[in-house]
């Protein structure tokens, strides 16, 4: 042994270089030896030095063993047995602190831990220990990455050390008695993560609230072995359980986009001075708000309470920045009072338009100014809104009379207009001035009111841009009381635009405004021949003497061709039965087929190159068709997608936009955990992509409960399910989308292959929409025939090896809610957390449409 150790110290000095060294040595001698990273200094006892780099070393030692796993949080579903070629190691990790947050490397240099094992269990505390196993190659190259400091935990850990270990055969045995039966061991050591700040994009605050049950639907209990014992629990589901449903029948993100940072809202010091309170919260960085996040770039509008006539300016408000924004980038949504108090909405907002006429209430401002100081742009409307020393004043002779204000633009050029006065204007405080850069507008009177404020906030680029002029009401605003007013705003409006998207503009906000497409005909498409005639048979059976299906959302009218004057209305829409002739830019016929390896799903194809929604395209059709002929819908464009509360869905042209029925028995092990659906779409998506040759590297990652993400960073698509019981089936439409070839205004996966492409000096092909479309449908059945014959057990190691939350930290109920550890999901599909006090826990989300990981709530029990 000492003379092996030593040949190979000797080879490790003057032979080959770490990347092959490793390997070789891990290769001849794990089956006696454990193998040792860490830094120098903590080298263990009798263990011998094989390399050494920096401060860290590879040792060879002694072999190590695990004999107890009681103390370790089992992740329930991990197959507690090693493949031939697999080795079980440890890897040891602190939470980072202060400037010792560990900064993403390049993409060129850094190994990401979760990209190269299978972690099977986890142990809370300091340091933060895992479980996990690996191939012989992809632990030698997570050895190689820490020796070389290439290696990156998730969730702001910093790696100290990988430890190889044996797992004896009774311990495998013990555990994967207690996955089978649904059990979790209670951790004996309370974790303790350090007491320093972590990094902001690992803290989630919340504000609790009571989730409503509708009457006669029961909630999942939870039953405990024995009073006071924490920890081993299992859930008892019910198909009638409104909980257990809600989170499958309600949860969606946007597919597309969102810019905002992952920053928590910070509080206003009224008592300190303005830009001492954003230098000591924020860090110094670029101007613009960098997207973390990776929802739809939200525009909200807030407009005081919800009475009859603040609801009126809402929509004059939204009216009015629709026509001015980019509708394909951005989504204009009303932010109520309420949820402006207890929604993480600054972490998803990337213009705060304030148009209240009334007095904004003290907290309300406080947030307001939080997300100012963050770095938030804010536009304020006719509002009593200002900061920094400003004041609103006013003269009520101008209030509601039409008046000509010079407007002055970033390039010192002049708009002269005429405008509707509120009456008011800005007057600097003592130790303020009233700037003449940036932009600025004063009436073209003898006093120059100044009505237009472009003004600064703090070093992080926040910034507002203030007006006392109503630019956000047409000339036909009841407002406008005489014909002559009437008049002159009409012969401004244009330059009245100009001025707004001008204001937009200079806040970030792109104005490029596109016009929405038509509506198109339905072709109906089949992925095989084989089953026209019985299709067609069943048309002809089902429709009424003019060929139409009709539902509650739409009509649709079978025809074999469709005259282009034809008119195509949301609530109307002819279907294309002979397409022999079909042809599309975005959709080929042909790829799709050759990328369809299924048995049932996506065989008849509804495509539209603009609709509505593709949800909608289904609902007649899906409780009456056949489920063997495997019916989805397919569009290039959506102008009505839907998103999970109110949020929408955008769609421009490069989304892979789609809807599959599936139908699932009751009395299965799907049927019994439907909420795992949004899960396996999830999955699917991701699988369509890195399951391709040479393509297991591009980085798409699953973010609870169903979202596609690039690593941690961006959001790429989502997924929404809607599900229907009638007698003994599950019928469920499974809406799902992901940005294939639009690179704008986010990200899509081509940018990714793009990236991979120049990084690794590789080829890859960019994908099109219809080819993975195809392969989620393919990859999809394959999963579901999975789960149905083994249970949960079967899919969710892959599932854990792509989603980002393994260990992550969040706070239960409010920001002082108690800190819990992320462990997986439930057998329901739930999440579950860890806590302080060893109990394991399933937690939901509150239902908030802006971060289903903000406000986890703790089910009611019975």
């Amino acid at each position: 042994m000492l003379i092996t150790l030593c040949y190979l110290y000797l080879w490790a000095r003057w032979g080959r270089a770490p990347a092959a060294l490793v390997p070789g040595t891990v290769r001849r001698l794990r089956a006696r030896c454990s193998f040792t990273f860490c830094a120098a200094a903590a080298q263990p006892g009798g263990a011998r030095v094989c390399l050494r780099r920096g401060g860290r070393v590879f040792c060879v030692g002694e072999s190590q063993s695990i004999d107890d796993l009681n103390k370790w949080a089992l992740f329930l579903v991990s197959p507690f047995r090693l493949e031939t070629e697999h080795i079980a190691f440890v890897t040891e990790s602190i939470w980072a602190q202060g400037d010792n947050f560990q900064r993403p490397l390049s993409s060129e240099t850094i190994v990401k831990w979760s990209d190269y094992c299978l972690p099977l269990a986890c142990r809370p505390g300091d340091p933060y220990q895992f479980i996990a196993e690996a191939s012989v190659d992809n632990f030698s190259k997570l050895g190689v990455a820490f020796m070389e400091d290439r290696l990156q935990m998730d969730n702001g850990l910093i790696p100290q050390k990988i430890v190889s270990v044996h797992l004896r055969d009774s311990t495998l045995k013990e555990l994967k008695d207690q996955a089978a039966r649904g059990q979790v061991q209670s951790l004996k050591l309370a974790a303790r993560p350090s007491p320093e700040p972590k990094p902001v994009q690992d803290t989630v605050e919340h504000a609790d609230r009571d989730e409503p049950r509708a009457p006669g639907q029961d909630s999942c209990k939870q039953r405990t072995d024995g009073e006071g014992e924490p920890g081993e629990h299992s859930h008892l589901h019910l198909f009638s359980c409104h909980e257990c449903l809600e989170l499958e029948n309600s949860t969606i993100e946007s597919v597309k986009f969102a810019s905002a940072e992952n920053i928590p809202d910070l509080p206003y010091d009224h008592s300190s001075g303005l830009e001492a309170v954003t230098d000591e919260l924020c860090p110094k960085r670029e101007e613009s708000r960098v997207n973390m996040v990776g929802k739809a770039p939200n525009i909200l509008v807030y407009v005081g309470p919800g009475t009859q006539d603040v609801l009126g300016r809402l929509e004059q408000v939204r009216s009015v920045l629709a026509d001015c924004v980019d509708v394909d980038s951005y989504t204009i949504y009303h932010l109520p009072e309420d949820s402006g108090l207890r929604d993480p909405w600054a972490d998803n907002c990337i213009l705060l338009v304030i148009a209240a006429l009334e007095p904004i209430p003290k907290d309300l401002y406080q947030k307001f100014m939080a997300y100012l100081s963050q770095g938030g742009k804010v536009l304020a409307l006719s509002s009593s809104f200002t900061f920094g020393g400003f004041q609103v004043t006013g003269e009520g002779t101008l209030r509601k009379t039409v008046q000509d204000l010079v407007f002055c633009k970033a390039d010192r050029s002049e708009v002269r207009l005429s405008v509707l006065s509120s009456g008011r204007f800005y007057k600097a405080g003592p130790r303020e001035q009233l700037s003449p850069a940036g932009l600025h507008g004063h009436l073209d009177t003898e006093d120059k009111h100044r009505t237009i404020l472009q003004v600064p906030f703090g070093s992080c680029g926040g910034e507002a841009v203030l007006c006392q002029v109503h630019l956000e009401l047409p000339p036909s605003s009841p407002t406008v009381q005489t014909q002559e007013d009437f008049n002159l705003l009409k012969s401004s409006n244009m330059k009245r635009y100009e001025v707004l998207r001008e204001i937009l503009t200079t806040l970030g906000i792109s104005c490029d405004v596109r016009q929405v497409p038509a509506l198109t005909p339905v072709s109906l498409l089949l992925a095989t021949e084989e089953i026209r005639d019985s299709l067609m048979q069943w048309l002809g059976a089902h429709v009424d003497p003019e060929g139409v299906i009709k539902s509650s959302k739409l009509s649709l009218k079978f025809v074999s061709s469709c005259a282009s004057e034809v008119e195509v209305t949301p609530s109307s829409i002819p279907v294309i039965t002979d397409t022999e002739d079909f042809s599309s830019e975005h959709f080929n016929l042909d790829i799709y087929r050759q990328n369809l390896q299924t048995k049932q799903l996506g065989k008849v194809i509804l495509f539209a190159e603009v609709t509505p929604t593709t949800m909608n395209l289904l609902d007649g059709l899906m409780f009456e068709m056949p489920q063997e002929m495997g019916l989805i819908a397919i569009a290039v464009r959506q102008t009505q997608g839907k998103g999970r509360g109110p949020n929408a869905w955008l769609s421009p042209v490069g989304c892979a936009l789609s809807t599959l029925l599936i139908s699932i028995p009751l009395r299965s092990q799907l049927g019994q955990r439907i909420p795992f659906v949004q899960h396996l779409m999830s999955l699917a998506v991701v699988e369509a992509v890195r399951s391709m040759p040479k393509y297991q590297d591009i980085n798409l990652r699953l973010k609870w409960p169903n979202d596609i993400y690039y690593s941690d960073l961006m959001k790429i698509g989502g997924v929404l399910v809607n599900s229907t019981l009638l007698g003994e089936t599950f019928y469920i439409l499974i809406g799902f989308g992901f940005n294939v070839t639009n690179s704008n205004p986010t990200i899509c996966i081509n940018d990714l292959i793009t990236e991979h492409n120049k990084q690794h000096k590789t080829a890859l092909k960019p994908f099109r929409a219809d080819c993975l479309i195809a392969r989620a449908v393919t990859m999809l059945e394959k999963l579901v025939h999975t789960f149905q014959d083994e249970g949960p057990q079967s899919v969710l190691p892959l599932y854990y090896k792509y989603w980002l939350h393994s260990g992550q930290q969040v706070r239960l109920g409010s920001t002082e809610g108690p800190q819990v550890s992320i462990v997986g999901l439930d057998d329901s599909g739930f999440l579950q957390v860890h806590q302080e006090d060893g109990r394991i826990m399933t937690v939901h989300p509150d239902g908030n449409s802006f971060d289903m990981l903000r406000n986890l709530i703790v089910p009611k029990q019975r």
